[in-house]
């Protein structure tokens, strides 16, 4: 039998790797998620005046505020098929042009299959989508714009989310509402930071 100071001996003993267990135990958790929450987000956008790209930015601060994640912001002409190929995500903005998205935003789906080969293999199959937009007016186009976005990303079987309105994050920017306002930009963060949480939940978990 174990006595007196050889029996308090090894009591500490036991409880001291027992701690360790759980210190390792909390730290391999924690890794974990860290590692499942690392995910890239393509931010693809054409802008004319400028106030799509003021939005495409705010969205990426809202991507970002996700620790871990990574963030590529870029203009629809100069997106390649790794950038494609290589994100969980793809957040898509376009200006309304005659009540829908822009010539170089379709341009930019129609390169999917024409260019970068997307189908019908749908290499972006299961990846995260979602789209934001800027109108001059009220009822100028928003949300056929967006919602023509994501029926491309539909059509290519990615998953599409929404944030900061029901069909993403839009902005109004003449008449009683130049440029871009603090609430709209405070939907383009709301969009992206929901875009990279939903990525984060359904990116796999890596293999060890």
């Amino acid at each position: 039998m174990i006595r007196g100071s050889s029996y308090r001996l090894f009591t500490r003993l036991v409880l001291s790797l027992f701690v360790s267990f759980l210190t390792v135990d909390v730290n391999a958790v924690s890794a974990d998620e860290s590692v499942q929450a690392a995910v890239k987000v393509l931010v693809a956008y054409h802008s004319q005046s400028g106030n799509t790209e003021r939005m495409a930015e705010a969205v990426v601060e809202g991507a970002k505020s996700l620790p871990g994640t990574t963030v590529v912001l870029k203009r629809v002409g100069q997106v390649t098929a790794d950038d494609l190929f290589s994100s969980d995500a793809i957040i898509v903005g376009s200006p309304v042009y005659w009540s829908n998205m822009s010539g170089e935003v379709k341009t930019f789906f129609d390169n999917w299959q024409f260019k970068f080969g997307v189908f019908p293999d749908f290499k972006m199959k299961n990846k995260i989508g979602a789209a934001f937009a800027t109108g001059g007016q009220i009822s100028s186009g928003k949300e056929v714009t967006m919602l023509t976005i994501l029926a491309a990303m539909l059509g290519n079987q990615m998953i599409v989310v929404s944030g900061g309105g029901a069909f993403g994050a839009s902005a109004t920017t003449e008449g009683d509402s130049p440029g871009i306002d603090k609430r709209e930009l405070a939907d383009a963060q709301a969009l992206g930071r929901r875009v990279a949480e939903v990525a984060a939940m359904l990116r796999p978990t890596p293999s060890n």
